[in-house]
């Protein structure tokens, strides 16, 4: 006759405690606003490590994202680059009500891979001794439309305006800057800031006080009301571990949050 000894009753417990996450691990479909993108990488791995779920993320533009959903797109969670293409998906009636919040505030930075170009008072746009600008499109990606209102406030704007490569969304847009396509460039703060200064290259981080506060909110999309992993991945991003990761990637969090 067999018996357990104390290790292997560890081990068995083990063992159902991890057939159980299994057993009841789902996923969940994200529409990962460009900014996002890698914080959010970061944050679905803790997530499928501490839950058991899976995170698959699309990453792109959030005024594509609306397009999509609003075309019947299967996305179950957006996590937008503003506030106000969740607030039209809610008034539109594509997103559970009442689950909407802000997740981050994001940073503008003008950025270039060139160590000494981008000065800390982001003087260099007045010099104009550059050929290309890189934006992301104002009309779909709101750090695009952030960008042109620095440029508009700093009467800059027209004189710019013809050295502007233009990217699909912020991503693009630093991918331009890297690939040397042009010299400089407005991306998210997120894309280019580790441990608490410019990851390479130089840069400006933009006063908050130049454009609009670019608040990024979650929201529940219809698809996912009934989904369990949906509703632990908002969840998840309330909590301390993803509120660390955001933070260590140059984010700001809604007042009244640590």
């Amino acid at each position: 006759m067999s018996t357990f000894t104390p290790l292997r009753l560890a081990t068995l417990a083990v063992l159902c405690a991890a057939l159980a996450i299994t057993a009841r691990a789902g996923e969940v479909a994200v529409a990962v606003a460009a900014n996002f993108s890698l914080p959010m990488q970061r944050i679905a791995a803790e997530f499928e490590r501490d839950t058991g779920h899976k995170a698959q993320l699309s990453v792109g533009a959030t005024g594509k994202f609306y397009a999509q959903i609003r075309n019947g797109a299967p996305f179950e969670v957006l996590l937008s680059a503003d506030d106000e293409t969740p607030a039209r998906l809610d008034a539109g009636g594509a997103t559970v009500p009442g689950s909407r919040f802000t997740y981050a505030i994001g940073r503008l930075a003008l950025w270039s891979v060139q160590p000494e170009l981008v000065d800390a008072q982001g003087a260099v746009l007045g010099k104009g001794s550059f050929k290309h600008l890189a934006i992301a499109n104002p009309k779909t990606a709101p750090y695009g439309a952030a960008s042109i209102e620095v440029l508009r406030g700093l009467g800059l704007l027209d004189a710019l305006r013809p050295k502007f490569v233009q990217g699909e969304n912020v991503a693009q847009t630093q991918q331009f800057v890297a690939s040397g396509n042009a010299e400089l460039g407005f991306v998210a703060l997120s894309q280019v800031w580790r441990d608490g200064k410019f990851g390479e290259g130089s840069g400006w981080i933009v006063p908050s006080g130049l454009h609009a506060p670019l608040r990024q909110d979650a929201v529940l999309l219809l698809p996912g009301r009934d989904k369990p992993a949906a509703l632990a991945l908002l969840a998840y991003l309330r909590g301390d571990k993803a509120r660390t990761v955001i933070r260590g990637f140059g984010y700001e969090l809604p007042a009244g949050r640590p």
